[in-house]
Formats: structure tokens, C-alpha cells, sequence
């Protein structure tokens, strides 16, 4: 039984806590939170205590902790698991600020523990199917990916405050997905954003709407289009061009009911929203992360891949900014 404490018991929280009241090989031991009503909620709903960093972390029978709070509170809590040798499962990013990050994962590699950064995408049913399918050699060598990300709808100003931007909060899942997709690393990267959803966003110095284009050593390309507006719901597209042919990943609906008349061919809408839309793919991702902790086993998402994905979020902030592309 993997005991856990987890900080954090907000939207993201609820779903990890209950990912782990769910799995027979975990235990919810511990929740923190800044909001005690929060914590307290979360905790009761599962079985757990509410307590405070330092006694969580100082508890022998704790084997790991999931980073579920507010993105300025990761890299201090992995570092506090780090010195308590606790292992890690951390909501992206690591942190908005890739010195920072750098410095963190040293103290990582140094101590021993393991990482897991949640780049729950790789752990979806649908997109793991079509990675292993390249891996196969089914399309040949790849030579272009396409992904769409886009969200049902802006999250509110307080949060995009906070966030880091687009490309470090919302396309970083997309960059990590590019990566894994790609088998390489981009070499170059050349962004163009605008703000055409909310103009608050934009007097926040943030925009919604960003096409960025990544290139490999080899030529391959990526391209990837967010928005943070699409009235169909959530927007989750793959497409891998190889030598030999494409794979596909489609948008998820509630159902596959088509209703076909004279009108036309009507179906469900996609998924709402994230929550939804990778509900599968947080319960695998939870299992993987145990089963690397029983096993010993090498990790799927690491801080290694965090802290790619972090720069290239910085390549295309800086490209954005400049009109130009960005060596890396």
C-alpha cells in the first residue's frame, strides 16, 4: 500500500484524491491545503487527515506526495519531498521560470527520489495507442505532426494572472506531446499569437489565440494551434504523417449516436472540458506512477521532459514576441 499526501485540494485535487481513494494499491493519508474548509472537505470525502507540510512530510509511513496546489508552490514542495525522501507526482510545470526548474530537478537527480510530472496526455488511451503504433513503424518515419488544442472557453483574469501565459500553462502539454510524438528534439521554433477572445486577457499582457511551428534536425515539422475559445467544447486532435501513411486521433464524445435525415448528419458535441476529456487518462497515470514505485521502473513523464517543454514554451513566448524564430 503506497501512502500519500497530497497538497492541494482544489479542481486538479479532487480528481488525483479520488484516483487514490479508487485504486486498491494507494491510500490517501494526508491532505494540505491553504483553505482549510478545502482540505477539510477533501479529506473527509476519502478517508484522510488534514495537516500541515512539515508534520506530512516528517510522517515515516508517507512513501510519496502528489503536487496538486498552485504553480509558484511546486518546485519549494519538491524540494521539501526531495530532503524528506518522498517520491513525486507533480502537476505541470514544474515552474514558470526555467532556471528555477533546472535547479529543482538537480536536487532531484541528487537525492534519488523519483518524478513523475503529470503530462497526463501521454497516459490517454487514444494518444497512447497512436504513439505505439509509431513506434511500430506502422506510418514509416514521421515527418509532420498537427495538434489541436483548444479550450471550450477563457478561464476567468485571477487565473491568467497567475498562470504564466499561454504557451507555459496551456500549449506545454502540446510541446510535450510534440516531443513524444517526434522521437526528437525541435531545433527551431517560431510562434504567432494574437488576442481575439477576451480582450482582458490581453491587457493582461496573456493572449488566447497562438499558432506556433516546431522543426527538428532532421526536418520534421510540428504544428500546433491553440485558442482559448471553441463554442463545440473541447477540442483534442492528433494527426502523425509518416512515410508510409497517417495515424489519427479524434475528439471524444459522449456518446457515438449519429442522427442522419434530410437536414444532415448530427452527433454529440466533444467532451466539455479537460476534466472529462482525460478522466481515463488520470487513472492510468496514477497507476503507472505507482507501478514505478513498486518496480523500480523508469518513469513516462520526468523532470527531464518538464523542463524541455518549459523551454520550448519559452522559445515560443520569445518568438511570439519578437516576430522571429528561436534557435534552440
Amino acid at each position: 500500500m503506497i501512502n500519500i499526501v497530497q497538497f492541494g485540494a482544489g479542481r486538479i485535487g479532487k480528481i488525483h484524491a479520488s484516483n487514490v481513494a479508487q485504486n486498491p494499491r494507494a491510500q490517501l493519508r494526508y491532505v494540505v491545503d491553504i483553505d482549510e474548509a478545502s482540505a477539510k472537505a477533501l479529506a473527509t470525502a476519502h478517508g484522510a487527515e488534514v495537516t500541515d507540510t512539515q508534520t506530512a512530510l516528517a510522517d515515516a509511513d508517507v512513501d510519496a506526495v502528489i503536487i496538486a496546489s498552485s504553480t509558484d508552490t511546486h518546485t519549494p514542495l519538491i524540494e521539501a519531498a526531495c530532503r524528506a525522501g518522498k517520491d513525486i507526482f507533480c502537476e505541470k510545470p514544474v515552474d514558470l521560470d526555467s532556471a528555477k526548474a533546472a535547479k529543482v530537478l538537480k536536487l532531484v537527480e541528487e537525492t534519488g527520489v523519483k518524478l513523475l510530472v503529470a503530462f497526463n496526455r501521454r497516459f490517454d488511451p487514444s494518444f497512447a495507442a497512436l504513439k505505439s503504433d509509431i513506434g511500430i513503424g506502422r506510418i514509416g518515419k514521421v515527418e509532420q505532426v498537427i495538434i489541436t488544442s483548444r479550450d471550450p472557453g477563457p478561464p476567468p483574469a485571477e487565473y491568467i494572472k497567475v498562470s504564466g501565459g499561454l504557451f507555459r500553462d496551456m500549449m506545454i502539454h502540446d510541446f510535450d506531446m510534440a516531443r513524444w510524438l517526434l522521437g526528437e528534439e525541435p531545433t527551431e521554433v517560431y510562434a504567432a499569437a494574437s488576442c481575439l477572445v477576451d480582450p482582458a486577457i490581453g491587457e493582461l499582457g496573456d493572449v488566447d489565440t497562438a499558432a506556433v511551428t516546431l522543426k527538428t534536425k532532421s526536418g520534421a515539422v510540428c504544428h500546433i494551434t491553440n485558442s482559448r475559445r471553441a463554442v463545440y467544447g473541447y477540442d483534442q486532435r492528433i494527426e502523425v504523417f509518416g512515410s508510409r501513411g497517417m495515424l489519427r486521433a479524434a475528439n471524444r464524445t459522449d456518446t457515438t449516436v449519429e442522427l442522419s435525415n434530410e437536414q444532415g448528419v448530427i452527433g454529440d458535441k466533444p467532451m466539455f472540458f479537460f476534466l472529462e476529456r482525460y478522466a481515463a487518462a488520470y487513472r492510468v497515470e496514477l497507476d503507472h506512477f505507482i507501478d514505478c514505485l513498486e518496480a523500480g521502473t523508469a518513469l513516462l513523464a520526468d523532470g527531464e521532459d518538464g523542463l524541455r517543454s518549459l523551454l520550448l514554451a519559452d522559445a515560443a513566448a520569445k518568438s511570439a514576441e519578437t516576430g522571429l524564430p528561436v534557435k534552440l
